[in-house]
């Protein structure tokens, strides 16, 4: 896996006390149903094409395919929203997502 983005490095290491939050947070909403990590990971890999999150996009790809989600699934959960966010999105939110596939190659 790559390194972790420097913008996320440089808050984690200013704002301690705000990413340990936001990061138990993420764990509390995580533990409070039965969804899988793999889905919640395509879940939030499609919230984040909808708002044009690009780093995002590539952290929730990049996890969704570490807790068993093949190319497929991520392909498909980001086609699934054509009808809501448009082509143009899902065209760059693919794009995306295919930049993590094809680090994943290498």
């Amino acid at each position: 896996m790559s390194e972790l983005p420097g913008q996320y490095v440089s808050i984690v290491k200013r704002f301690k006390k705000y990413t340990r939050a936001v990061e138990n947070l993420g764990k509390a909403a995580k533990e409070a149903g039965p969804i899988d990590d793999k889905t919640s990971h395509l879940i939030q890999m499609a919230a984040a094409a909808a708002i044009r999150s690009e780093g995002s996009v590539h952290s929730h790809a990049r996890r969704a395919l570490q807790a068993g989600a093949s190319q497929d699934e991520l392909h498909h959960a980001i086609i699934l929203l054509s009808s809501t966010i448009g082509f143009p999105t899902v065209s760059a939110a693919l794009s995306w997502v295919d930049d993590v596939v094809k680090e994943k190659k290498r």
